[in-house]
């Protein structure tokens, strides 16, 4: 992923940008050069669509905060005790989103939560203490944008990815979509909740390397990427996923001015 999104901004292309490795890896060094270059990166990905359509509304200096919803993943409601007993098919049993087994197991440990947080402080330019989390099991509301007034911006479409895949391609156009459309006068219940770091605790990790920067992005992302394959394949607990990419983290030389080769090399 990184080194054709690197190949799209070095020419100057604009990029629907479909992984958030990208950016968790290489963020400063992509969007620099997209800059230098006059490329334009579109964000793919449901929560940064939905913070991309709501900053069309205030000017970016006008920006209090940006909120990331997540859905909460299966075990919103596990306790500490229950969360240890998580076995590899009860972390694949997503509650409204269908994905493949990587990035459920992320939605599970809210570990897509953390990279989607790195991903917004670098594609936004956003200091990690104007992003929050918040929890919102029915992925109805996708991320919001408060402005300094007070007003909250959301952007609402069910669970469906067709809808931010379409944008990214038609912007700035908006076509018609084959998406199920939001039926405002059903039965509809929006709940929100604050995130429980103790028990996911890889939510701490997201905003630590959102605010360390420099090498600190590709070492969690592949030491996520290692520990969640031992879960899979039953040589890991369903908490040490976690514990493992913090282990890492702290072991880890850090350099807060990589080069993109080296991201790479750790990315691997």
């Amino acid at each position: 992923g990184l080194t054709s999104a690197w190949a799209a901004v070095e020419a100057g292309k604009t990029l629907a940008l479909a992984n958030k490795e990208t950016l968790v890896v290489a963020g400063p060094l992509v969007m620099q050069r997209a800059a230098e270059r006059g490329a334009t990166i579109l964000p793919v990905d449901s929560e940064h669509s939905a913070i991309f359509q709501a900053l069309c509304c205030g000017r970016r200096s006008e920006v209090r905060r940006v909120i990331l919803t997540a859905s909460g993943g299966p075990f919103r409601r596990h306790s500490l005790a229950q969360l240890r007993d998580v076995t590899v098919d009860d972390a694949l049993a997503h509650p409204t989103w269908d994905m493949g087994p990587k990035i459920t197991i992320d939605s599970a440990t809210m570990m897509n939560k953390a990279l989607e947080i790195i991903e917004a402080r670098w594609l936004f330019d956003l200091s990690p203490d104007r992003i929050d989390v918040v929890v919102h099991p029915q992925s109805i509301v996708h991320s919001m944008v408060e402005f300094v007034d007070g007003s909250v911006i959301a952007q609402l479409s069910p669970p469906d990815m067709k809808l931010p895949i379409q944008l990214a391609l038609s912007h700035p156009e908006r076509w018609p979509s084959p998406a199920a459309k939001l039926d405002l006068t059903e039965r509809l219940c929006l709940e929100f909740e604050p995130p429980d770091e103790e028990r996911f605790p890889a939510l701490a990790l997201g905003f630590e390397v959102a605010r360390r920067g420099g090498t600190a992005g590709a070492v969690l992302n592949a030491a996520n990427e290692a520990a969640v394959a031992e879960f899979l394949q039953g040589r890991l607990q369903f908490l040490d996923i976690a514990a493992v990419c913090r282990a890492v983290l702290e072991h880890h030389h850090f350099d807060p001015r990589p080069s993109l080769e080296q991201l790479m090399r750790l990315d691997r």
